[in-house]
């Protein structure tokens, strides 16, 4: 009677510690372990309860276009990747787990690039790598190799992302692929990167198109049977995008594909810092912008804020302190919707394939133009539930990557069939127009000091150097065969002038074109080594023209005093009186 009293006294809450503590720990301890899974597993966006569920057949590759696309209906319903499904490698099965293990590992594979040094139009020089089919073919590799001017081989140009380069993983993936397939391959390197010194004021950002249009119309002069296709990735894909709708009809490129495009850098500079997941990438991205802005440091410092760029905490501040200010935008906001790709979809005239991952933890969903992309014939739409950023890892040993297979069918799947783009002229190709470099393109390179490789000026037609690159030896022999002769271009503004006017009056000035020709054939060479000497020395051509008159002065006036002598009794009065 006495102990029942005693319980009925007890409270509830009493009760229930009493029961908690009869309960052993190592339960407590077993379900403290299932709920940090638990939370872990949706932190990290884990997907392999669902890829088991699903068989491990994967997801369906989702396509939107127009239903009018001729595209689609003689490209892409070809592609038998696209019509199928991805299925990540089961111990990457999270976007986390495939972007970490692509930037630290990503199992790429091994080969040798050629480099070729291109400066443009503002002096600025840019790393061109070439990878051939032959030198992934095995056996002996031809280092001399020329690509001929009438090759008909495909070309594919690949853009980059952000603070990348050739020796990525998942451009090393890409690029070995399509040489594999008997196409050559050339990376477009940012400016500063690829172990290349910056030669100009001017830095690259997530809207500078001038490289690229600058080299892709380089390489259609100079291949121009070749058809050219590009490739961009990540923030490559939102300057490739931004570049074909500035462009329209006016490009040479006959197809492309973008991978993993930020599309709308707004909604990705909000997107990068909203969780806490989010934020290691952003830090990531700007140790990385950092790393690159210490290599330039004495630039930056004199055009930049270097201060606010080396407390910089995110993506933001960076571009507040060195990306707005050496680029002219007014706020960080005014840049990121100047260059965001989403804007220039609708002009888009080149067959365009877009894969983007819906768990893409860089480049989020959110910013995807899916009714742009649907509007426009000539865009293909590829999204998947899974791939990360840029990884689409597969099969159980993660050797390949998903998006390159399906890039290149469409690519291969497009080069035969009658819908490649074909350049249409315009009489005025706007603002952004290329200009004509009047720096040698030449592949000659010089190891400086601070191990940065600057541009060096062609002095030998037989000279050629090679740099080793970290990881890869990348072979510096390839040679342009135009490289003694860029030095005879006219200046850039006259040539961008001109052009049209040509182009609509030919009859009337054929005469005058033919007699400049003569003229100019016979004054190349002493214009010519002019050049080189203005190059050299950095002195300006009427300098060295003063130089010369004032020095040479005193033996001009001493031989005509010998001729006058000489011809005294042949020359008229009046002549010898002057």
């Amino acid at each position: 009677m006495a102990c029942s009293i005693a319980v009925e006294e007890l409270s509830a809450a009493e009760l229930l510690l009493r029961a908690a503590a009869m309960v052993p720990t190592s339960h407590y301890l077993l379900a403290g372990l299932l709920l940090l899974v638990v939370f872990l597993y949706n932190f990290i966006e884990c997907h392999l309860v669902g890829d088991l569920i699903r068989g491990c057949r994967g997801g369906p590759v989702s396509l939107t276009f127009d239903p009018a696309s001729k595209i689609y209906e003689g490209v892409v319903s070809k592609c038998r990747i696209l019509h199928g499904r991805y299925l990540a490698t089961p111990w990457l099965a999270s976007p986390h787990f495939q972007t970490a293990f692509l930037n630290f590992f990503g199992n790429p594979p091994v080969f040798n690039y050629r480099r070729q040094l291109f400066s443009v139009y503002d002096g600025g020089t840019i790393a061109l790598d070439w990878l051939f089919p032959s030198d992934v073919a095995g056996g002996f590799t031809d280092t001399s190799r020329i690509i001929p001017k009438d090759d008909i081989t495909p070309i594919v140009v690949v853009v980059p992302g952000l603070t990348s380069d050739s020796l990525s993983a998942y451009v090393k993936h890409f690029a070995h692929a399509i040489a594999k397939e008997g196409w050559n391959v050339v990376v477009s390197n940012h400016r500063g990167l690829a172990g290349i010194s910056l030669t100009s004021d001017c830095f690259y950002n997530a809207g500078w198109t001038e490289d690229v249009r600058e080299v892709v119309n380089y390489l259609h002069r100079e291949y121009p049977k070749a058809p050219l296709f590009a490739v961009g990735t990540s923030i490559g894909a939102n300057i490739l995008v931004k570049y074909l709708g500035e462009d329209g009809e006016n490009t040479p490129i006959a197809g492309a594909a973008s991978i993993c495009s930020p599309w709308d850098l707004v909604v990705c500079d909000r997107f990068i810092t909203r969780k806490l997941v989010q934020r290691f990438y952003d830090r990531a991205l700007t140790t990385g912008l950092k790393g690159y802005a210490r290599l330039h440091q004495p630039i930056l410092t004199r055009l930049a804020n270097w201060e606010g760029i080396r407390k910089s905490r995110s993506v933001r501040d960076f571009d507040n302190h060195a990306t707005c200010l050496v680029g002219k935008f007014e706020t960080v906001d005014t840049y990121y919707r100047r260059c965001s790709s989403a804007n220039y979809v609708g002009n888009v005239s080149v067959p365009l394939l877009c894969i983007s991952a819906l768990d893409d933890p860089v480049c989020t969903k959110e910013a995807i133009p899916w009714d742009e992309c649907r509007a426009n014939k000539n865009i293909v739409l590829a999204t998947t539930a899974q791939g990360g950023h840029l990884a689409y890892f597969k099969g159980l040993t993660a050797h390949s990557l998903w998006w390159v297979g399906a890039v290149h069918e469409f690519l291969n799947v497009l080069h035969c069939s009658p819908f490649m783009h074909g350049q249409k002229k315009t009489l005025h190709p706007g603002l952004h127009s290329s200009l004509e470099s009047s720096i040698d393109k030449s592949p000659y390179v010089n190891i400086m000091e601070d191990g940065m490789v600057a541009a060096m000026k062609n002095e030998g037609a037989g000279s050629s150097n090679t740099l080793d690159l970290p990881g890869d030896k990348i072979n510096h022999d390839m040679k342009s065969e135009n490289d003694s002769a860029v030095s005879d271009q006219r200046e850039p503004i006259t040539e961008a002038c001109t052009d049209p006017v040509h182009e609509v009056f030919p009859s009337v000035e054929k005469a005058e074109n033919e007699s400049y020709s003569n003229i100019h054939d016979a004054t190349a060479p002493m214009k010519r080594s002019i050049n080189q000497l203005s190059r050299r020395f950095g002195t300006s051509i009427w300098l060295l023209a003063y130089i010369a008159i004032t020095t040479s002065w005193p033996l001009v006036g001493t031989l005509l005093n010998i001729f006058r002598r000489k011809f005294k009794g042949s020359l008229p009065a009046s002549l010898l009186r002057r």
